[in-house]
């Protein structure tokens, strides 16, 4: 059963919707969307919020799930789905239409870990 989640939207970029990123370190050298945010738009706690609203409704429905989304909320949400800060968002490197998994070590909901990361060759074949 398919079910719309706007927790899953894209990042408000605020002022800089629209911006390439090489034009926002033009005006801010030291700017990184995973600690500074975006003015007019979202925080990274913002977005932390949203991906821990969206991981408790994953362990509240129970089971297997899919989830669709743009690559800094996902990034984002591996961050908060290993229990790390929003910012370690910058570790996890997606690429357009790859397939991630996140599970359980152990099937325990205390050994979050991804099973797979940012895979996009094995699911085209």
């Amino acid at each position: 059963m398919a079910e719309i989640s706007h927790d899953l939207l894209e990042w408000d970029y605020g002022d800089y919707e629209g911006m390439k990123r090489a034009e926002i370190l033009s005006r801010r050298p030291e700017w990184n969307i995973f600690r500074d945010g975006c003015p007019n738009g979202e925080s990274p706690a913002d977005v932390a919020a949203r991906a821990d609203r969206f991981i408790a409704c994953l362990h509240t429905a129970g089971g297997n799930a899919a989830a669709f989304s743009s690559g800094h909320f996902l990034r984002v949400l591996i961050a908060r789905w290993l229990g790390l800060d929003p910012s370690a968002g910058r570790y996890f490197k997606l690429g357009t239409a790859a397939l991630t998994i996140l599970g359980y070590d152990h099937s325990s909901a205390n050994e979050p870990v991804i099973r797979l990361l940012n895979d996009t060759q094995n699911w085209k074949r």
